[in-house]
């Protein structure tokens, strides 16, 4: 019975080794687009003159290997209110940089990125970030009692539309995680938004601890930079759903006024920020 029994379990395990079929999949490619990674942070307290611009080109999904930098564009940002230009240094890598940026809260200002004979625009208001109040750690303000969160306390303005970004980012994480948040139901009061994390076995999350120290930045946005991160932070959250939509392209605020149909990806944005360290007690 045994001898039977023994054949039988290496029957089923050749069927099983014989069906594994490698599978090509051709996923379709689309020609590079120019990406633009154009945000202008003003920290406060500092004078916000040093400044870079980072563009590269789309490449394929599955494809590491390519070299996409941008080094042949020139690049320039004009205070709509004012007409000064600010032309910023190729550094021959993909970045451009300047050092006597001025920045000024709720002025406008132009993107012009020329690159490969077209001409690439883009236009956005600088807008502000209130302080910062408070940071304060707890064990009750998030989903699980039993783990640590962090919460930042600020005041929002009243009688005005503001938008936020928060963005949270633990030493020795490579993952950012970011928060928006429009004061369409809270203007005028404080504002309190918490970072918990769960114990996830699957990639060796851990939960807060003592020790531990996290960066936290909060970002004034237009409501068009708001909508455009609302939608990138849900198709991120819900990769390897079943149940989700279809991923589509997301644009930005970036136009061709060359060719309109060899649109760009990124976005240019102006914001004042307030970053805060904080460690875990």
């Amino acid at each position: 019975m045994k001898k039977y029994s023994i054949a039988l379990m290496f029957i089923l395990i050749a069927m099983l080794v014989s069906c594994e079929d490698v599978i090509d999949v051709e996923v379709p490619t689309a020609s590079p687009r120019l990406v633009v990674e154009a945000s202008i942070n003003w920290e406060k307290g500092t004078t916000g003159n040093n400044q870079t611009i980072k563009l590269s080109t789309s490449t394929p999904y599955f494809d590491t290997t390519i070299e996409n930098a941008v080094t042949s564009a020139t690049v320039k940002v004009t205070n709509v209110s004012t007409n000064t230009e600010y032309v910023f240094t190729n550094q021959n890598n993909g970045i451009y940089s300047i050092t006597n940026f001025v920045p000024v809260i709720d002025d406008i200002y132009a993107l012009e990125v020329v690159y490969n004979g077209e001409t690439y625009t883009a236009t956005e208001t600088l807008k502000s970030v209130p302080e910062i109040n408070m940071v304060e750690q707890s064990l009750e303000g998030g989903f699980d009692d039993d783990v640590l969160d962090v919460t930042i306390f600020f005041d929002d303005p009243a009688d005005e539309e503001n938008y936020y970004l928060v963005r949270f980012l633990e030493e020795g994480d490579s993952r950012l995680i970011l928060e928006t948040l429009s004061d369409e139901f809270v203007n005028g009061n404080e504002i309190d938004i918490f970072f918990e994390k769960d114990r996830d076995e699957e990639d060796d999350q851990e939960e807060f601890n003592p020790g531990d120290n996290v960066m936290i930045t909060l970002v004034g946005i237009s409501e068009r930079f708001y909508n455009y991160s609302d939608l990138l932070i849900e198709q991120y959250d819900s990769g390897g759903d079943p149940f989700s939509t279809t991923p589509a392209e997301i644009k930005g605020n970036c136009i061709n006024e060359t060719n309109t149909d060899n649109y760009a990806f990124g976005f240019f944005r102006l914001s004042e920020i307030q970053t805060i360290n904080y460690t875990f007690e």
